[in-house]
């Protein structure tokens, strides 16, 4: 029972991981290349009320629930007499700490500069707006997409890994 426990962990990571790593890769190929073409105002629009919607339940599954399955399953690994999967598991923990690290220190300060430049009497302009938020969003969505990516491939050679070292 514990082995399936531990199991169930690390697809549960495995899962979670990738779909948070689908998220960002969506953003990074389709979404903000496809605002990129619109006109200031829509983009800084558009990245607002995507801002405000994906801070749900689902999103944050993904997003806090991939990290916790990865280090649940490292502790689980830790205490196994087969580690053979740890090394991948801990590869993966560092992968979401990226991810974190850079969603919190860079991504969300620039969200919320962005809701700030349409409070009531805020000086910027859409283009101002757009200017500071824009090119910097998207290169640390890259960051993230592939730390995640790198996490969920870890991950699948933990689950790869063979039975026994």
């Amino acid at each position: 029972m514990p082995e399936l426990f531990r199991d169930a962990v690390l697809v549960a990571a495995t899962l979670t991981t990738g779909l948070a790593a689908g998220l960002y890769y969506g953003f990074a190929c389709a979404v903000m290349p496809g605002l990129g073409r619109a006109d200031d105002r829509t983009l800084v629009t558009a990245m607002r009320q995507i801002n405000a919607a994906i801070l749900n339940g689902w999103f944050l599954l993904l997003f806090l629930g991939g990290p916790a399955m990865t280090a649940l399953a490292a502790v689980l690994s830790f205490g196994a007499a087969d580690r053979a999967d740890l090394p991948w598991t801990i590869g993966a923990l560092a992968g979401h700490a990226v991810v974190l690290g850079g969603t919190f220190a860079r991504n969300v300060p620039l969200n919320n500069a962005l809701d700030r430049s349409a409070a009531p009497g805020a000086p910027a302009s859409p283009e101002t707006a757009r200017v500071g938020f824009e090119k910097p969003w998207v290169r640390w969505n890259a960051v993230r997409t592939v730390a995640a990516t790198v996490a969920f491939g870890c991950l699948v050679m933990a689950l790869a890994a063979p039975v026994g070292g």
